[in-house]
């Protein structure tokens, strides 16, 4: 999946901006490669949540460096039912997740909960007619169209929402600022 969300992650961790006192959840860690990109680039404290104890461990392997210096906590877990006080975060980030919540509603407004006054959520995503044609998609990929990304912020309660391609016609980051 890395080589896959190549671009993905280089864009978001072009977009993000973060510093060593800032605070980032992501959304769906993985092995842990968009959290060692962010770590390497900021030095922000970093959080995440992932559904899978197997991807939890191999993101602490990768990302051993941020946990010895105090800086990375990772966690088995839905975003739907953030484990975060409100405000906690200055920036969340996800790539590719937002496919497979269970209510895609209900984990915009735990992230928008999540997120302090100003702070952005960076959703990195497949266009849906890209998505479409890739063979792995058609079991169990929730797909969106851009218009049903920008409504579901709206719903939310995100007060600015920016689309920014990645790759026209087949990727982009939805930007949301609380």
């Amino acid at each position: 999946m890395n080589v896959i969300n190549k671009a993905l992650y280089r864009k978001t961790v072009a977009l993000v901006r973060l510093n060593g006192k800032s605070k980032a959840l992501d959304i769906g860690y993985g092995n842990g490669y968009l959290i060692q990109k962010l770590y390497k680039k900021y030095r922000p404290f970093i959080c995440g949540i992932d559904i899978s104890e197997d991807m939890r461990a191999a993101a602490e392997k990768r990302n051993a460096a941020a946990i010895n210096d105090g800086k990375l906590r990772l966690s088995v877990g839905d975003c739907c039912e953030l484990e975060y006080e409100d405000g906690a975060f200055d920036a969340v980030t996800s790539v590719n997740t937002v496919y497979f919540w269970n209510d895609t509603l209900k984990g915009m407004r735990e992230i928008l909960r999540v997120l302090k006054q100003g702070g952005r959520f960076y959703n990195a995503v497949y266009a849906r007619e890209w998505l479409q044609r890739v063979s792995y998609t058609r079991k169990g990929f929730k797909m969106f169209e851009r218009e049903d990304y920008v409504s579901l912020g709206r719903q939310a309660g995100f007060k600015e929402i920016e689309i920014i391609d990645i790759s026209k016609g087949k990727s982009f980051v939805v930007v949301y600022t609380k």
